[in-house]
């Protein structure tokens, strides 16, 4: 009984699935059981326990089972010399999904970039260019249909002669259709009818079989006309619905501008993260110095409290040991850092340790994000004067940024679609042309010589029945109160999308000027830190100079004197190496205002590789084209 349950069960399931229009049914095995492990629900957690190399390969993801490098587990392999132009090569190389910090493909994956994303949009069966440009296909429709007919009628008439009436009727239709880009459709029928049927009125042979070819052209003369509304708005469009060739090609080129923007973003980030790791380890080396210099300097206090000097008192001492063990501290957190709130690596910021900052470089890189080795950047920034003119500056932010440019589709869109919509406020005047050849006969087709009437498609040959139908069909709505509105409503969002572009030009004016003030203030800041490092260098040297030659009543200030002395250079050195990096984040930005940080990385987008036809097609196009009278006389010649 359960098993006979369980066969019902699963062929009910089968059944289902087929019904439904699903593919997740087949059979396996030889019971003919149904595999329904697609409708199946695994709410635990996928446990894997699958290790690889940091360059695998394959469709099976790599997980990575090294520990992260910490303060309690620092790296036991060699580091990683990376330049800055390699670590963006690889972030584009191992980005099938462009990355960010802000963990945007955990919170919001629908969100994400990837680089199918033009693709998808390009291929979307509903809104791509191929599903625009399948109006315009050729169509092919056959019908078959079988009745066996026995009815009582009340009406002799009716019934040609009788009041049952039995028949068999067998109907067999073929149609091919294409409209043009003008809206013009044509269509070729071909239609073949069986009616045998016991009506006394009937001719004598009985004569069952029925055939007609017919030749149909329908050709819209206002609403629907032209080839520019069925581009723009597609055949068959409805007031507000606009989905012809050249819409899905916009929608096309701004999914293809929102991956540049994707792009670029990820090379900006990349750069940004480069340089806080830059940063991170200038920091550290700095402060390390400072420390050994403390260390240095408790050490020989200490000695000479061992050795009870003058100098060796324990205030000294412990002055000294605190200021080892504030660089101690400092160290730590330069090496490891915080993890801060993850965001945009948009701003050099100058947070976060070499580990922290080393792992959002890894991720944007692509590369395992632990694998013991530590990246080490031996990319140095320039402290040469970079200048800018402000006017190829403004003209490049408000005109070739990606954002101005997919703004710019949009108002195009937007002009495309009134266009359309204009088309709505004229009335529907079709012309009609249909011209048929008909046919009659005891047998469909017979090749041996018979009577008139004996050959259907032999009657249909010979031409003796034509008919021809001429007309025109008109159609218009009172008021026209959806094509007003279509109209009204295609103007606002043309005027929005202009006041959407006029004021993203003038915020790319003020991020530009943003980026250019900041660049000059970075540059007048690191002369200034420059300066500064050499003076507290200075200072350093003659304070220990000083310290040594003291005797032991002045070692007591000079010690305060030499502690500052050491930790105004540490200071110096970090707050120059961080207006270099400031600087080189300015230069960054600069090009990142004005559309042109990948042309600055040297960054170029390419598209793939197009369909065969389309090649044949473009040297068919070619080869057609007409040629100039200077073609022309230069081939004479």
């Amino acid at each position: 009984m359960s098993a006979r349950w369980i066969s019902f069960r699963n062929a009910l399931a089968c059944a289902c699935l087929i019904i439904l229009g699903l593919s997740g049914c087949r059979l396996v095995g030889s019971n003919n059981a149904c595999d329904d492990s697609a409708l199946k629900i695994d709410y635990k957690p996928a446990m894997t326990d699958v290790f690889c190399d940091p360059a695998c390969q394959g469709e099976v993801p790599c997980v990575v089972g090294e520990r992260p490098i910490s303060t309690q587990n620092p790296s036991t392999r060699e580091h990683w010399d990376l330049g800055l132009t390699e670590a963006i090569q690889y972030a584009l190389q191992h980005s099938e999904v462009i990355r960010d910090l802000g963990g945007r493909a955990l919170r919001s994956p629908s969100s994400v970039v990837t680089s199918e994303s033009p693709a998808i949009q390009e291929t979307d069966p509903r809104f791509g260019i191929d599903a625009a440009l399948s109006a315009f296909d050729t169509s092919v429709t056959k019908r078959l249909f079988f009745e066996n007919n026995d009815r009582p009628l009340n009406n002799v008439l009716l019934g040609g002669g009788t009041r049952t009436f039995v028949q068999d009727l067998v109907q067999y239709s073929s149609e091919v259709s294409k409209r043009t880009a003008t809206g013009t459709l044509f269509s070729a029928r071909h239609n073949i009818e069986y009616d045998f049927n016991n009506a006394p009125g009937n001719a004598t042979p009985n004569l069952p079989w029925a055939t007609n070819v017919e030749l149909e052209v329908r050709h819209p003369l206002m609403q629907g006309s032209g080839s520019n509304f069925n581009r723009i708005a597609g055949p068959g469009a409805t007031p507000g619905v606009y989905n012809g060739v050249l819409i899905a090609r916009v929608n096309a080129d701004i999914s293809q501008l929102d991956f540049e923007a994707g792009i670029r973003d990820l090379v900006s980030d990349v750069e940004t993260a480069y340089w806080e790791l830059y940063y991170a380890f200038l920091a550290y080396n700095a402060t390390e110095k400072a420390r050994n210099r403390a260390l240095e300097t408790w050490r020989q206090i200490e000695t000479w409290r061992q050795s009870g000097l003058r100098g060796g008192t324990p205030q000294r001492e412990a002055r000294s040991r605190e200021q080892y063990y504030r660089f101690e501290v400092e160290l730590k957190n330069l090496l490891a850092g915080q993890v801060q709130e993850r965001s945009q690596a948009t701003t050099f910021r100058g947070l976060g340790g070499i580990y922290t900052q080393e792992r959002n470089l890894r991720l944007l890189m692509g590369v395992p994000i632990n694998d013991g080795r530590l990246i080490r950047p031996n990319t140095e920034p320039s402290p040469a004067h970079v200048t800018f003119h402000w006017d190829d500056v403004q003209s490049e932010a408000t005109t070739t940024r990606v954002e101005i440019r997919r703004q710019q589709m949009q108002v195009k869109r937007r002009n495309l679609e009134v266009l359309a919509a204009k088309n709505f406020l004229r009335p529907q005047l079709d012309t009609i042309g249909r011209y048929r050849w008909r046919g009659l006969g005891h047998n469909l087709l017979d090749t041996e010589s018979r009577p008139d009437g004996d050959n259907a498609y032999q009657s249909l040959v010979d031409g003796n029945f034509q008919e021809l139908q001429v007309g025109v069909e008109f159609t218009a709505p009172v008021g026209y109160r959806q094509g007003a509105a279509a109209v009204r409503n295609a103007r606002l969002n043309l005027a929005r999308e202009k006041a959407v572009l006029e004021e993203q030009q003038r915020q790319a004016t003020l991020e530009v000027s943003h980026a250019i003030a900041e660049l000059d203030r970075a540059y007048d800041i690191a002369q200034i830190h420059m300066n500064r490092r050499v003076a507290a260098a200075e200072q350093l040297s003659a304070t220990e100079v000083l310290y040594e030659q003291a005797d032991e009543s002045q070692k007591g200030v000079l010690l305060d004197q030499l502690l500052d002395a050491q930790t105004r250079l540490a200071d110096a050195e970090t707050q120059y190496g961080r207006s270099l990096v400031e600087y080189m984040m300015a230069i960054k930005q600069i090009h990142v205002s004005k559309g042109s940080i990948l042309e600055y990385n040297q960054v170029v987008l390419a598209e793939g590789q197009w369909p065969s036809k389309a090649y044949r097609d473009a040297a068919d196009l070619k080869a057609r084209r007409i040629k100039s009278p200077l073609d022309l006389f230069s081939k004479k010649r």
